[in-house]
């Protein structure tokens, strides 16, 4: 007989960062074995309630029951005990540690000393069982986000875990690898194995997955039900409080523009003499938003690591209007040269300072916001103030570290100082990596805008849909190549398909 595993239930949980109250008595059941969707716009409060259930924050009011019976969680420890597990948002993992590694120390409990081979062969026979495969020698550093991602599921699984908490699990994920991944997880509900609770503003995947549904909005619980019951429109309204207008994106024809950004040959390996970029060639016009779509794990990472100068290429050249171009600080800003990297939290910013010193870090030293030397601070913040109002930033101030707004207004964030100035060439990677259809919208409206003023746009996305809407043309890269190139107008999905499998 399979043993039962009681549901969550929420009561009255109110928590509160400093003036802000991100959840107001907000009071959720659970029910056991289900497939249960938390949606809600970013700031809405989702993954605040998430963290308190897994003990990294404490709740001021409310109670937390497990199967009717009230229980204390001070810390992840204490949920893991309970059987609860959370895939978060930001990656949990230790980049300087293999696979392997960060599987062995999610555990509560390790001995002094460990028998590698014991461990090497429990954790091969695990791998067998999962619906997705990494190396277990390989380090986190040299993972992909998408590879990042499955990491943080496997964790859990590990665990067994018989509660997980998914908070947006397959944002840079491919459709077929989120396929894969929730219908592995579906399979374990419906075998009455798993409770699922899953943070996600993909109808796709609720519709698709979730048994029920529970909204916030503000803070505060909206309402819920079970999925068949609600529309798209109707959950939309219910996060919104409002009905949600479609936003239809200009595209701007841009005849015979000349090419802007070229990449020839570019090539890097790692240490061990793997190539990650193969000579790598493409080009991009001006006015033109060129889509790299390939599975997690290709080299994505790399490239962007390459063009925003953080790694330099083995060789190759990068050339802006035919000449050779050197990715560095004062380069990038006589070219007009921006970058937003994916993880912004960890490559984009600093998540210490606060909203507007992070979005001063491109022009800090310049006039008028420096004199002999000195910031001037007051400018810097009416900038920044002006930034969060025209980018729709929330936060309560200027001065909130920017580690305490939510994912999506961190992207906002980074884009307003990335795009608050003439954009010639924007190199673009995952920008609405976990943030809500709505903040997708806001964002690919703006690149959109940014494509149309004529600029030079490389996206590179593991979402399959954003590439097709945003693209004027599509390149697949496979093992560090671009394998493949096509005007989105020829498209052929069953063509992309087979090249993003490396056919």
């Amino acid at each position: 007989m399979l043993p039962m595993y009681p549901a969550i239930t929420l009561k009255n949980i109110s928590k509160t960062f400093g003036t802000v109250k991100a959840l107001k008595h907000v009071s959720l059941n659970i029910e056991q074995f289900s497939f249960h969707a938390l949606m809600g716009e970013n700031g809405a409060g989702k993954s605040t309630i998430a963290k308190c259930l897994m003990g990294f924050y404490k709740a001021e009011e409310g109670e937390i029951l497990l199967g009717g019976k009230e229980i204390s969680i001070s810390n992840p420890k204490d949920a893991h005990k309970s059987g609860i597990g959370m895939v978060y948002q930001h990656f949990m993992l230790v980049d300087n540690m293999t696979v392997a590694e960060n599987l062995i120390i999610a555990r509560d409990t390790i001995p002094a000393l460990l028998n590698w081979r014991k461990e090497k062969n429990e954790l091969e026979e695990f791998m067998k069982e999962m619906p997705f495969q990494l190396n277990l020698k390989a380090f986190v550093r040299d993972l992909s986000a998408g590879e990042k991602q499955k990491l943080e599921i496997l964790k859990m699984l590990y665990l067994k875990c018989k509660i997980l908490i998914l908070d947006e699990p397959t944002s840079v994920l491919t459709p077929g690898e989120a396929d894969e991944v929730l219908s592995f997880l579906k399979n374990l509900v419906d075998r009455k194995l798993l409770t699922v609770i899953i943070i996600s503003h993909k109808f796709r995947e609720i519709f698709g997955y979730a048994d029920a549904v529970s909204v916030l909005r503000k803070g505060k619980y909206a309402g819920g039900g079970k999925v068949s019951d609600f529309s798209k429109a109707e959950l939309a309204e219910l996060m919104l409080g409002n009905k949600v207008k479609e936003r239809n994106q200009v595209r701007n024809s841009q005849l015979e523009a000349p090419v802007k950004l070229q990449l020839k040959k570019i090539f890097n390996e790692e240490e061990a003499g793997i190539p990650i970029i193969d000579k790598l060639s493409l080009s991009v016009k001006k006015g033109e938003i060129y889509g790299v779509a390939g599975v997690s794990g290709n080299g994505q990472k790399r490239l962007v690591e390459i063009l925003s100068g953080q790694v330099k290429a083995n060789s190759g050249k990068i050339l802006i209007d035919g000449r050779e171009y050197n990715p560095v600080r004062k380069s990038m800003k006589k070219e007009q040269f921006h970058c937003l990297p994916e993880e912004p939290m960890k490559n984009a910013c600093v998540p210490e300072m606060s909203v507007a010193e992070n979005m001063a870090l491109r022009y800090y030293d310049h006039n008028p916001f420096q004199s002999k030397g000195v910031v001037k601070t007051k400018v810097i913040n009416r900038k920044a103030e002006d930034l969060i109002r025209d980018f729709n930033v929330k936060t309560p101030t200027p001065g909130t570290p920017i580690k305490a707004l939510s994912g999506g207004n961190v992207q906002r964030a980074i884009l307003a100082r990335e795009l608050s100035s003439e954009v010639e060439i924007l190199v673009i990677s995952n920008p609405c990596f976990g943030l809500d259809f709505n903040a997708i919208a806001d964002i690919r409206a703006l690149i959109m805008q940014v494509r149309n003023r004529g600029a030079a746009v490389l996206l590179l996305s593991e979402d399959l849909d954003e590439i097709i809407e945003l693209s004027d043309r599509i390149g697949v890269i496979f093992n560090g190549s671009i394998i493949y190139e096509t005007p989105v107008e020829e498209l052929s999905m069953s063509i992309l398909g087979e090249k993003m499998a490396g056919h």
